[in-house]
């Protein structure tokens, strides 16, 4: 089998770690009650994708400008997610301990999109600075 590529993105911890938590609700969703199929359940599940796949979109942007910006789009998605665990707790879908692991798996994906929003907003080189150096 050839060996394919790897991209940035996909080396990012915060990817991995959002990833990880997309599998984790989807597996957390299938016991809630069928009447939330198609609303609280589908919500999730988008809002947590959304966190990986803005990131995944955001490095192929070519401004550092561009590339904060849908990380900034994932840091939303993830206080969207926060938003749903509540509800999910509040309805009590979820058990505390339950709540409270994803809760700080969430705030662990949040802090890492905070720090890497601040280094893509103040880097001072970009890929557009250097495609025009070749």
């Amino acid at each position: 089998m050839e060996k394919y590529h790897i991209y940035a993105f996909e080396k990012l911890d915060v990817y991995q770690l959002a990833l990880s938590l997309s599998i984790e609700i989807r597996t957390l969703v299938k016991s809630f009650p069928k009447e939330e199929q198609f609303d609280l359940t589908r919500q999730i599940k988008r809002a947590t994708d959304s966190i990986s796949s803005n990131l995944a979109e955001g490095s192929g942007r070519s401004s550092n400008l561009d590339q904060a910006h849908f990380t900034n789009m994932a840091y939303a998605s993830g206080l969207e997610v926060i938003n749903h665990l509540n509800l999910f707790f509040q309805l009590n879908y979820i058990a505390e301990d339950e709540y409270g692991k994803l809760r700080l798996s969430i705030d662990e994906i949040l802090n890492k999109l905070n720090g890497l929003y601040k280094y893509q907003i103040n880097r001072k080189t970009n890929l557009k600075d250097q495609s025009k150096n070749k």
